[in-house]
């Protein structure tokens, strides 16, 4: 069964799921799409306008504007005082079973895949694209139009201003590669040496020419990922 607080503003065209639950004082304005079993905590505003100076902003509340929108994956977790921008030209996307912890910031057109976590206080800037299973650090900040890989970790306050290629581990300000992300190859049934290809290969400030079966899928993605930016080095 789906529970709004009484004191949360839904507005119109939002879509909930079920066994959706909608915190005390949530705001969600529409479009926006919930999938199942998700839950959103207190404080969240999810849906308002793009932070753009030629885009209209709602005089009401429970107005829907003519936008894009915001979709949310089934199972995802939003923690409080989260804030989830729609887009301007395509939906804001957060994917399936992700976990936004508190105080995180999603801005317009973003497009966030399955099994995300971003950690309190992450922030990313405009047009971004996340791959799945990323994990973002505490306080980490995203520039705007950036493309962070598949599988890659991010540490916490790190300022990305670069791309991040699948499976990296990139820390520091600005960002830099520091090999790849083990613990997370290992849990999604990556080969030892597989890891070991990929990180002789980020360890030299290069993308592997070989691309086994096991990283084919990340890199087809990385590769049509737009738009292609220079990439974190260790340098």
């Amino acid at each position: 069964m789906t529970e709004v607080h009484p004191t949360a503003v839904v507005g119109d065209g939002v879509e909930l799921g079920e066994r959706v639950t909608v915190g005390p004082h949530a705001v969600v304005m529409g479009p926006t799409t919930v999938g199942d079993d998700c839950w959103i905590g207190p404080g969240c505003v999810i849906g308002t306008p793009p932070e753009l100076t030629s885009v209209e902003h709602n005089r009401e509340w429970t107005s829907a504007l003519p936008l894009f929108g915001v979709e949310i994956g089934a199972g995802t977790v939003v923690r409080e005082l989260t804030t989830i921008h729609q887009g301007s030209y395509r939906p804001t996307r957060i994917g399936r079973s992700c976990w936004l912890l508190n105080r995180v910031y999603v801005a317009h057109d973003c497009q966030v895949g399955d099994g995300v976590t971003l950690s309190s206080g992450a922030t990313l800037g405009g047009h971004i694209l996340i791959g799945d299973a990323v994990n973002l650090g505490m306080n980490a900040v995203v520039h705007q139009r950036r493309v962070v890989g598949p599988g890659a970790m991010v540490g916490m306050g790190a300022a990305v201003t670069k791309d991040v290629p699948p499976y990296a581990l990139a820390y520091g300000n600005p960002a830099r590669l520091n090999g790849v992300n083990k613990v997370g190859m290992s849990r999604a049934g990556i080969p030892d040496e597989h890891i070991a290809l990929l990180a002789a290969s980020y360890e030299a400030d290069r993308l592997p020419t070989e691309r086994p079966d096991k990283l084919a899928d990340a890199f087809a993605w990385w590769t049509a990922a737009e738009p292609a930016r220079p990439l974190v080095t260790g340098a």
